[in-house]
């Protein structure tokens, strides 16, 4: 038997957290008309502190290519001077590099994915909102630089007994800081391999390299003669990492160790391969979207979800009455936390998503539909308007669970978390499973939970009018 004050707090749960996600999914800028006057409150002036960090309650929608219009590239990877076996390690290294380059021009939201076909290796791009061409394709087309750079103690010393206060002076210090570092002869070409593994004796997270017999002999060198300086490692004049030389080195196999986490030692890794599997590429092909597309598609597919949304609540309150009403409700709470997850999380908006998110709405009130055929079945059979409910939503989960599990098997199937070679690899079907994914699990939080709590409410405030009546 449940609560009132269980009831009550479940309520306030759900309130709190619907107004929540609301303004988090409600437009940067809102503006209400009163007569002659005009309030316009803007969302991206509320920027709190939390533990010393800043954070902006102004999260855009992201959006995809086909709805932000853009270009996309199909870039070729020549591995013939490449061994087959790492050919892998060289694309994905080579896709690090493209994905550094992306993100310093500035491109929002990049999807970079591979394909492989045989002896073909390929990077697929794409750059949603990109104007310059040119300036991107010579951006991504050329091959990065790799190369150590050593700083001297003193140097090192120097800037850091400077105490820099303003923000122009941090960042005159920090310059200072890349210019104490002085090339070396050994460059990334000289760098056999890096590989992210574990320390045997603390069992941390490091860095192993191994240089070719060149570097090996030129690193021993370094080593030797600058015990206790800064060996930083360089990629397009940016340092990487920088570890202290703590001992000489002379058979070319050294470690580097730090506060790494197994995923941070994994990614300094592909990027100091990146330097050391140097992978031409040649564009195959571009094409340019335009934003006029977008547009009309999403303006589409938001009046096909408004109209679906409407059919569906329309449905439901006729066919279920006061319940389908409660349903209504429960839809409406689903899409608020659905916009509000894609914000939060940054899922990038595409055709295919919205395609999902429309699947999933119609899912999502599936579950409704079978506890409240339940519930009928149970009223049939002589039960409490009480009794009933509770029989309805225990009844009924087990056919709500076990379809919403082959759903989400299905979206996990197509999302291919794994990157498994004989499942897909499309950016746009991996967009479709996540959307779905999100749509499920919050479709079953809003048809048990939301829908159960509402339906207590309602059965609590007939039973006591029936007993006022009485």
């Amino acid at each position: 038997m449940w609560r009132k004050s269980k009831v009550v707090r479940n309520f306030v749960l759900i309130l709190a957290l619907t107004l929540i996600a609301g303004f988090i999914a409600l437009p940067s800028k809102w503006q209400w008309q009163f007569g002659n006057k005009t309030i316009t409150f803007d969302k991206s002036i509320l920027q709190p502190t939390i533990f010393g960090k800043q954070y902006s309650l102004d999260l855009p929608l992201k959006k995809g290519l086909d709805i932000a219009g853009g270009m996309q590239l199909q870039l070729c990877a020549d591995m013939s001077n490449i061994a087959k076996e790492d050919r892998l390690d060289a694309l994905e290294s080579a896709v690090e590099v493209v994905r550094s380059r992306i993100d310093a021009y500035g491109v929002s939201e990049p999807v970079i994915q591979t394909a492989i076909n045989g002896d073909d290796y390929r990077i697929i791009v794409e750059l949603p909102g990109l104007d310059n061409t040119d300036e991107a394709l010579s951006l991504i087309g050329t091959t990065a630089m790799m190369d150590f750079r050593l700083q001297q103690a003193t140097a090192a010393a120097a800037i850091a007994s400077v105490s820099a206060t303003t923000q122009e002076e941090q960042i005159n210090q920090y310059y200072a800081y890349l210019e104490s570092f002085e090339k070396t002869d050994l460059t990334g070409t000289m760098l056999k391999k890096a590989m992210a593994t574990f320390d045997p004796q603390t069992r941390q997270p490091v860095i192993a390299l191994e240089f070719t017999p060149e570097g090996r002999e030129i690193f021993a060198d370094i080593t030797k003669n600058n015990l206790g300086n800064n060996l930083g490692v360089f990629i397009d004049d940016w340092p990487v990492t920088v570890p202290r030389i703590e001992s000489a080195i002379i058979d070319g196999n050294a470690i580097i160790n730090g506060q790494f986490t197994v995923d941070s030692s994994r990614e300094l890794a592909v990027q100091l391969n990146s330097g050391a599997l140097p992978v031409p590429l040649e564009i195959l092909q571009q094409r340019q979207v335009g934003a006029s597309l977008g547009e009309d598609s999403i303006s589409r597919s938001i009046f096909a979800g408004v109209v679906g949304l409407t059919l569906v609540c329309l449905f439901m309150i006729l066919i279920y009455g006061t319940k389908g009403i409660i349903a209504d409700i429960g839809l409406v709470i689903y899409s608020i936390l659905i916009i509000a997850i894609y914000k939060i999380f940054g899922v990038t908006l595409t055709l295919p998503s919205i395609a999902a998110l429309l699947l999933s709405i119609g899912m999502a009130v599936d579950s409704n539909i079978l506890i409240f055929s339940r519930l009928q079945e149970e009223l049939q059979a002589g039960k409490t308007l009480n009794q009933a409910r509770e029989l309805s939503f225990g009844r009924a989960w087990d056919s709500i669970r076990d379809a919403n599990v082959i759903t989400i098997m299905i979206a996990v199937i197509l999302i291919n978390p794994f990157d498994f070679s004989f499942l897909n690899s499309s950016g746009m079907i991996r967009g479709f499973g996540i959307t779905l994914l999100i749509g499920v699990i919050v479709g079953l939080f809003t048809g048990i939970f939301v829908s159960r709590n509402f339906m207590r409410i309602w059965i609590r405030e007939k039973e006591e009018k029936e007993t006022s009546k009485s």
